[in-house]
């Protein structure tokens, strides 16, 4: 055999080599980066039938379970506003009750003026007055959120969404580790290029 055919033969080789190892490498679906889970989106589905709507699941989400009320809520809401997707809005509402609940421990009344409709935001200010008023260091903190799913869901006449959700946690008030269960409505006009959503009302649950 020439040197030349072994060369050959040779650099062949390197080459089915190399490009093995760029497929073991690059070519495999290696799945959602560590710490991110793609949740549930509500879309229009893709058959015929334009009237269904579809919960799409990842595998590595949990299952969600939603009443046929509550979907034809959030269906409403997504025929409505072409912008809307609950893993976003699941995501900001849980990190909105831990913001909101932190600030009003703290009275911090500046962080919590962009989230809460007006009359929350009222109701909040006159409780933190008075608060400060008997000396009291401060409101009950925030531990750990237990569990939040989604009760209702519409769009009123005058365009505005609303999506309320339960909110299960444990507070600490400085003496007493306790519980607390509150359904949390949620805004938005579906016409405002705003995207955010303010905190609309709060209900203690049963």
């Amino acid at each position: 055999m020439s040197s030349s055919m072994i060369e050959f033969l040779l650099l062949a080789a390197i080459a089915i080599f190399i490009g093995w190892r760029l497929y073991i490498t690059l070519g495999q679906d290696a799945g959602p980066p560590e710490g991110r889970v793609r949740g549930p989106v509500v879309k229009p589905d893709v058959s015929e039938d334009e009237d269904k709507t579809t919960i799409e699941t990842a595998q590595t989400a949990p299952d969600i379970d939603l009443p046929a009320d509550v979907l034809a809520g959030l269906k409403a809401i997504d025929t409505a506003d072409r912008s809307f997707e609950l893993t976003g809005f699941l995501t900001g509402a849980r990190g909105a009750y831990e913001f909101i609940v932190t600030a009003f421990a703290e009275g911090d009344l500046d962080r919590l003026r962009p989230l809460l409709d007006d009359d929350v935001f009222e109701a909040w200010e006159a409780a933190i007055s008075a608060r400060d008023a008997t000396d009291q260091d401060g409101g009950p903190q925030l531990l750990r959120l237990v569990n939040s799913e989604i009760r209702e869901a519409s769009v009123d006449q005058d365009r505005v969404a609303r999506i309320a959700m339960l909110f299960e946690a444990d507070l600490n008030d400085g003496v007493r580790t306790f519980s607390v269960s509150e359904v949390w409505t949620f805004k938005r006009s579906v016409n405002s290029k705003d995207p955010n959503w303010l905190l609309d009302d709060v209900d203690t649950n049963g």
